[in-house]
């Protein structure tokens, strides 16, 4: 994975753009709105502090609001996850998932959706994510950090109904087993719900099989600014920036 901001290469703009309609001609190029979007998000700051070589910030910030709301961010997600499998030999949908959350801090003066993880100690936000066994996010859900992890499960995994159809499995730990299994076996047929954590012995981090995949999505948060703490007011654009950073890791793999 690249560790610092770079533009969007020839390559991987002819590969997406027809997915941000492109077709009508426009004063600023959606491609030079796009390398504004993840500059925010590698480097963090405020919207206002935009460098003067990108489009007015409000300009930018209108396009993020809307590919969020019109579904051009899950699209676009989608259509670079299903490529990325297809490299790796894999099959475009997958068969497997993992599904786990990680609380993080909030910004000052962000009251919207807060709450005390009673475990992690942590004032702030969840973000549930699901995410393939290659560790591609797939959904993600943003929500109070004291709203329990099974009961919240759901929304995550049920906008991916009928469009994974080949799902036969979700791992998951044993925040997991009581509230979400039951939802799973009532409302998924031929779904099964595989219940994994480390050994009760163990210390630190232990990897366990295919789901430490998830746990390494979290990680590589770290190396986008944007996401070192939730700094955003609404939950929309929290889970947008999710979404963004999945799709910038696989768009860097790309030539």
């Amino acid at each position: 994975m690249q560790t610092c901001y770079t533009r969007i290469t020839d390559s991987q703009w002819e590969d997406i753009k027809e997915i941000f309609g492109v077709q009508r001609k426009r004063k600023h190029s959606l491609r030079d709105i796009l390398d504004a979007i993840f500059w925010m998000l590698r480097l963090g700051g405020q919207w206002r502090n935009l460098p003067e070589y990108f489009a007015n910030w409000q300009l930018i910030y209108y396009y993020f609001r809307k590919w969020k709301a019109d579904g051009t961010l899950a699209r676009l997600n989608w259509h670079l996850n299903r490529q990325e499998r297809q490299r790796q030999k894999k099959e475009p949908l997958p068969s497997m998932l993992s599904i786990d959350s990680q609380s993080i801090k909030v910004a000052p003066f962000i009251a919207q959706e807060t709450g005390v993880d009673g475990n992690k100690k942590i004032n702030g936000r969840k973000r549930h994510i699901i995410t393939d066994t290659l560790g591609m996010i797939w959904g993600v859900v943003v929500h109070a950090a004291n709203k329990a992890d099974g009961a919240m499960a759901e929304r995550v995994v049920e906008p991916l109904l009928g469009y994974i159809d080949g799902m036969k499995k979700i791992l998951a730990d044993e925040a997991y087993e009581k509230v979400f299994k039951e939802w799973v076996s009532t409302n998924i047929l031929g779904v099964e719900l595989e219940i994994t954590s480390k050994p009760p012995t163990a210390e630190g981090f232990v990897p366990v099989k295919w789901r430490w995949v998830t746990e390494r999505s979290f990680g590589t948060f770290n190396f986008f600014r944007r996401l070192d703490k939730d700094h955003e007011k609404t939950l929309q654009s929290a889970e947008a920036w999710v979404l963004w950073q999945n799709c910038q890791v696989i768009l860097n793999r790309k030539t």
